[in-house]
């Protein structure tokens, strides 16, 4: 029981750094673009 306890909380961790960096990496994606649209009407 306890073997099946710690490999449930170690697939519940992957799974949140797994989605955390998908989140993470798209928003540095739209900071990306609206750095672009800036420049773009600056210019």
């Amino acid at each position: 029981m306890t073997r099946v306890t710690a490999l449930g909380i170690l697939c519940l961790t992957v799974l949140l750094l797994v989605s955390g960096c998908n989140t993470i990496r798209g928003a540095g994606e739209d900071i990306e673009r609206g750095g672009e649209a800036i420049q773009q009407s600056a210019s």
